[in-house]
């Protein structure tokens, strides 16, 4: 059969979600994400996209732009459990399927032709199955070329508009043969690997679309851009994109990052901070079956400034407090007097676990015992709830526990 890849992507998922669960929002400018002045744009309906809002913008500049926007913070957990629906439709499809974020996956449904009939009809029977089941639209693009498709499902997108979403195409199918006349006219931006400086370098040459690239010698772009990056633009100038749908992928690092309302540089709270970093890694690591042998501090300071560091141990770690130890030990080294306004905590050089803990040089005699702890407080959480139990440090002044989970914090405080 024909090579076919469809590029599905919901549209606006947060906001859309967030309609789903709260329909009195339908038809106000809504924004998902953190609503302090250090916040970030999640998601935004396709009404307040219609005043310029967008994903990844500041928070304050997006109020400025649509001051009666509505604002909600995410909440990550609810995202996760309908993309978690979305792939098990996506599974009954085809298995090859290369999730690239919640909202967006790559589909290879070459094999799924004589099943289920043109790759068009595959797409517009997707997208109806989406809506029908979870309420949620997607739009695909379909082609046999991995990037184009993604491009195509750009060009499938709802318009936005102050008064809601303007239908668009829903799917766009690039034919085999079709894909340079699809192609040549769209931005240069539009490529994968044009970032702003590649894009500089290139508007000196005069590229402002994808078929001035594509006119562009493949010698003068090597030369502009370096061999690899210029090899790698030419081809997909010209609709040339060897890479394959690739259902596996092994997780890299596992991370929890948060950026405070207002900058830290009381030690003793940022110690504490770190505890309560560790602990939401750790829940993730064993989760996910995995332990880390790279512990790695990301700071950033009141001036935006970044650091990090890193510490390898010799054997992996899983649990919370042998990762805050190491953690923390970073942290000893680090001068805070600035201010801190951001502050993670990863794990990577990842292996399957958990082992037992004897990570670090200082261990104590009994670290060994907190895979047995882990095991426990993994028991009680299951049973009871995460807020349940942990780490004693964590305490607020109520006496409960504030703890850290994946996607907290993800798009800024909220105040």
């Amino acid at each position: 059969m024909p090579p076919a890849i469809l590029h599905v992507d919901l549209d606006a998922f947060y906001a859309s979600v967030e309609l789903l669960v709260d329909p009195s929002l339908a038809g106000k400018p809504l924004i998902v994400g953190g609503a302090g002045a250090r916040g970030v744009v999640a998601s935004a309906s396709y009404e307040a996209r219609g005043y310029g809002v967008r994903s990844a913008m500041p928070s304050a500049r997006a109020r400025r732009l649509c001051p009666a926007a509505v604002f909600v913070p995410g909440r990550y957990a609810l995202y996760s459990d309908y993309s978690k629906r979305l792939h098990g439709l996506f599974q009954e499809v085809t298995p090859l399927v290369e999730g690239i974020a919640l909202d967006e996956a790559f589909l290879d449904v070459t094999g799924a032709q004589r099943r289920l009939g043109a790759p068009a009809d595959i797409a517009w029977a997707l997208r109806r199955r989406v809506h029908d089941e979870l309420g949620l639209w997607v739009s695909i693009g379909v082609s046999a070329v991995k990037m184009v498709a993604k491009l195509a499902s750009e060009a499938a997108k709802p318009k936005a508009t102050r008064g809601g979403a303007e239908a668009g195409l829903g799917v766009c199918v690039v034919a085999a043969g079709e894909e340079r006349a699809f192609l040549w006219p769209l931005p240069v931006r539009a490529l994968w690997g044009v970032g702003p400086a590649t894009h500089r370098r290139l508007e000196r040459f005069g590229v402002a679309t994808v078929g001035d690239l594509a006119r562009l010698p493949r010698e003068t772009l090597v030369g502009a851009v370096g061999s690899a990056v210029g090899g790698h633009l030419h081809d997909l100038a010209w609709g040339r994109d060897p890479r394959r749908v690739e259902p596996e992928r092994d997780t890299k690092s596992i991370g929890h990052e948060e950026t405070y309302p207002a900058d830290h540089a009381d030690r003793s709270v940022l110690a504490r901070e770190v505890v309560r970093l560790a602990d939401g890694v750790a829940a993730r690591l064993r989760a996910a079956g995995l332990a880390g042998r790279t512990v790695t501090l990301k700071v950033r300071f009141a001036d935006f400034r970044t650091i990090t560091r890193s510490r390898t141990v010799k054997d992996p770690l899983a649990s919370g407090p042998g990762l805050a130890k190491v953690a923390q030990a970073l942290l000893a080294g680090v001068e805070v007097g600035p201010g801190v306004r951001l502050l993670g905590v990863s794990a990577s050089n990842l292996v399957d676990g958990p082992p037992l803990q004897l990570g670090f040089p200082d261990a104590p005699a009994n670290e060994p015992a907190w895979e047995g702890v882990a095991r426990a407080v993994e028991g009680v959480r299951r049973r009871y709830g995460e807020a349940a139990v942990g780490p004693a440090a964590l305490l607020d002044a109520g006496g409960g526990l504030k703890l850290r989970r994946m996607g907290d914090q993800q798009w800024g405080p909220g105040r």
